[in-house]
């Protein structure tokens, strides 16, 4: 799966949640595109729906790209969609 960050711009009624200037990991989500909403792993390492006006794309290097996800802490959620009984 490619993996895309977004870079925070506002966090208005967010302020716990989303670090202005900070990195942001997204996880895709369709039907939250079609309402204007991105899903983002938070400051909790969750992944939560936020309003897609509150980030700006980036271009992250692919080695400067693989260094950040090498280094993220693991994500229950992302470990439950990796998991794959076979």
């Amino acid at each position: 799966m490619k993996q895309k960050f977004l870079l925070c711009i506002n966090n208005e009624g967010y302020e716990a949640s989303l670090e202005i200037r900070k990195l942001y990991e997204t996880i895709p989500d369709k039907e939250a595109e079609r309402h204007n909403q991105v899903r983002i792993i938070d400051e909790s390492g969750e992944d939560y729906l936020y309003p897609s006006s509150f980030f700006a794309p980036v271009r992250i290097p692919m080695q400067t790209k693989n260094r950040i996800l090498e280094k993220r802490q693991p994500n229950k959620s992302l470990q439950r969609m990796a998991y794959n009984p076979r």
